[in-house]
């Protein structure tokens, strides 16, 4: 992977050197080949290591600035400089003429570092979309940071201590999202987030709104036209500057539109995709529409229980921190299969959902709307107590449904988003230990999705929720997912559909367009009606999600391998023993998928554990 480490604020009586940040480097870096630029001066000392990613490292008697990341600048000479000498040549100019600011003409995915020596200050930022990452914490007076949690671990004043709050977050969600991290004390910048750290402390501020447009009233056909040029320039990027690109294809419309745009861009189009041999699993077909239909040069893999066994404790061990999302095993073996294909650079869809409102908690969500648009004495004088307390209701169908839809239409969003969380759907003290809940703010995670919920500029709901999806499920889980399997696996990854130009005109799509009626992104589909097959714009999402549930009924390998690692989790003290045992028994009975994502999280807490620990 590519590496980006260092600190600020050095004492003088006691200051690192080259060998401790040679030491940081190589807690995450895998590649002895790679080569590693670092200078240390002033206090100051900030290295890169460059590997399927750019990284760039610049450094003259006032300045010192590191970065890695996808970066696209707006203004064409300092493109042209960032090509001839390096991003960090062209951020120390643009710095240089306007300060921070020159953060807002940085287009694609960035992590960089700048030690202004003149001003006694250091600046960390990340891209507005949160692509790259960037982890930091105080020590000693000091400000370390590196794009691993490693790295900072590595550092000789850095203490690592596992949060609890931070393992009741990932049981949330999955993972842990920023700016937690697995340890006491570190932190990770949160999207187009800027830190600076002078005099000892830090200040943070967001540098990157988003404005979203609730309503709007240019023609459709305007706005379409508009699409295909940021899609256009979007995917163009990536192909100006590399040769050796490539697309992931699920067979969906997100990865089936990148192919098309990189069809008509190029002539021609090599797609990689993964397939399953379970039912309900399985997107061979739809990928296979799309190659079809591009006559792309397509490369496929099918994914099988072994392979699972075989990687999974190396992919659990590649994070910096605990991951749960299952999909990431097939992300690592498609982006294998990419990389095996001599392909260094992939193109990936993800996003779409996010900025045009594809996810059915969308659609669902407005149903729940209808009913606190009932006139208030109507709800609660009238069909409340009715339904609620109608005798025997809980044995009538009709009215069980209408109950539930009532208590869940009652609950404010985002709170609502939730009521299917694992950790809502019975008491934490059935789950979790007195001992591990002693201390946890349950709350918490919560109140984390209110805050940003709340900072949407915007009044619509659907605006609202694409915003709070732009940050937990997009930046602290799937860009997490694809980034980190694509690394293992060697391989550059670019996102064309949070390219900001694209993002920007999605937020001034109308409401009514993105979702019209119960469609979800009728505008992204309609804009796309003339580009893609009718049956990739009418099939249902899938995306690369594992049938581990399933499997483990089936494969005995995985399965043990499964009871293994809950028995020693057990013993951590996290979750009560009778809770770990009763999945075992519900897994058989019940719902296989639904349970099944409760063991994998719980397996990959364990593996993570075990190599980090």
């Amino acid at each position: 992977m590519s590496t980006l480490a260092g600190w600020a604020g050095a004492p003088q009586s006691n200051i690192p050197g080259p060998a401790e940040l040679q030491q940081m480097l190589a807690a995450s870096w895998r590649d002895a080949t790679a080569p590693m630029q670092l200078h240390a001066a002033n206090g100051c000392a900030a290295a890169v290591v460059c590997g399927p990613k750019p990284a760039s490292l610049y450094h003259d008697e006032d300045l010192l600035i590191a970065m890695t990341g996808n970066v696209y600048w707006e203004d064409a000479a300092l493109q042209q400089l960032a090509s001839a000498q390096g991003d960090a040549h062209a951020a120390a100019q643009a710095f240089r003429r306007g300060g921070e600011r020159f953060l807002a003409g940085m287009n694609g995915s960035f992590a960089l570092a700048i030690c202004d020596a003149r001003q006694g200050r250091t600046l960390l930022a990340i891209d507005p979309m949160g692509i790259e990452k960037l982890c930091y914490t105080l020590a000693q007076g000091q400000l370390v940071f590196g794009n691993s949690l490693q790295c900072l671990k590595a550092h000789p004043d850095v203490s690592a201590s596992i949060s609890k709050q931070a393992i009741f977050d990932y049981f949330y969600y999955h993972t842990i999202p920023a700016p937690r991290t697995i340890y006491e004390g570190m932190f990770k910048l949160e999207p187009g987030e800027l830190l600076i750290f002078a005099n000892g402390s830090i200040s943070r501020s967001k540098y990157a709104p988003m404005p979203f447009q609730d309503t709007g009233n240019a023609p459709v056909e305007e706005l379409v036209s508009e699409f295909h040029r940021a899609l256009k320039d979007s995917v163009g990027r990536p192909l100006q500057l590399f040769d050796d690109v490539g697309a992931f294809l699920s067979g969906g419309t997100d990865s089936s539109c990148v192919t098309a745009a990189v069809t008509q861009a190029s002539g021609k189009a090599r797609t990689f995709s993964i397939g399953f041999d379970a039912e309900g699993y399985d997107e061979s077909e739809y990928a296979r529409i799309t190659v079809d239909r591009f006559k792309t040069e397509h490369h496929h893999y099918y994914v099988t229980p072994q392979d699972v066994v075989d990687a999974l404790p190396t992919v659990a061990a590649y994070y910096d921190e605990p991951f749960g999302n299952a999909s990431a095993v097939p992300a690592y073996f498609c982006a294998r299969l990419a990389r095996e294909a001599g392909i260094r650079n992939l193109l990936a869809g993800d996003g779409g959902d996010e900025i045009f409102g594809g996810n059915t908690r969308y659609v669902k969500q407005k149903v729940f709307e209808y009913w606190t648009r009932l006139p208030a004495p109507l709800r609660t004088a009238l069909i409340e107590p009715l339904v609620m307390h109608f005798p025997l209701g809980e044995r009538i169908a009709p009215l069980r449904k209408l109950r539930s839809y009532i208590a869940q239409a009652n609950v404010p969003l985002p709170d609502r988003l939730e009521t299917y969380n694992f950790l809502h759907r019975e008491p934490l003290t059935d789950i979790f230990s007195p001992d591990f809940l002693r201390g946890i703010d349950v709350d918490a995670p919560l109140a984390a999705q209110r805050k940003v919920y709340g900072e949407a500029d915007c009044a619509s709901s659907l605006n609202r929720m694409l915003f709070l999806d732009m940050k937990f499920t997009l930046a602290d889980n799937d860009l997490r997912k694809v980034n980190g399997m694509c690394e293992l696996a060697g391989v550059n990854v670019h996102y064309p559909l949070i390219d900001l130009e694209m993002v920007r005109f999605a937020a001034r799509v109308p409401v009514d367009m993105k979702i019209k009626g119960h469609k979800l992104r009728w505008f992204f589909k309609h804009a796309l009606k003339d580009t893609l097959a009718p049956e990739t714009l009418t099939k249902s999402k899938h995306g690369f999600g594992l049938p581990f549930g399933v499997w483990m009924n089936d494969f005995p390998a995985l399965h043990q391998m499964a009871v293994d690692n809950l028995e020693r989790l057990k013993a951590r003290g996290y979750l009560r023993p009778e809770y770990i045992d009763s999945l075992w028994t519900r897994h058989g009975a019940e719902h296989s998928s639904y349970y099944g994502t409760m063991i994998w999280i719980c397996m990959m807490l364990e593996q993570w554990l075990e190599a980090h620990t």
